[in-house]
């Protein structure tokens, strides 16, 4: 699978792929981590939130491993990125930042053009 064909990525995945790049995370801490690096603009449903890890995980973007601090209660769902992941999220931010750089670029070139046109 080449990396750039799953390019874009949908917002919540790479919010959610960014959540895992750290290390490990279970649910209910990707949707905090996810609120969090928006900035409070993208709050995962639960309802979204599975159905993404679960497309995900059909993907092996990312993987489910056992919680190791489950000792002696109930067990929840652990997940990372797999490598696959890794690289995904890597082409995603590559890809997003020559976005912004020509953005910028357009906007420093607007500005000049406004600046010549002003008497």
């Amino acid at each position: 699978m080449e990396v750039e064909d799953q390019l874009p990525l949908h917002e919540a995945t790479f919010f959610i792929l960014l959540s895992l790049l750290p290390g490990i995370n279970h649910g209910y801490g990707i949707m905090q981590d996810v609120a969090a690096l928006s900035n409070g603009r993208l709050k995962l449903s639960t309802g979204t939130l599975y159905g993404a890890l679960k497309r995900l995980l059909e993907l092996a973007w990312i993987e489910r491993i056992d919680d190791p601090a489950a000792a002696g209660r109930r067990e929840r769902k652990i997940y990372r990125l797999t490598d696959l992941g890794r690289r995904i999220t890597a082409a995603e931010t590559a890809r997003l930042e020559q976005v912004t750089a020509v953005a910028q670029q357009r906007a420093v070139a607007q500005q000049r053009a406004l600046a010549l046109q002003q008497p």
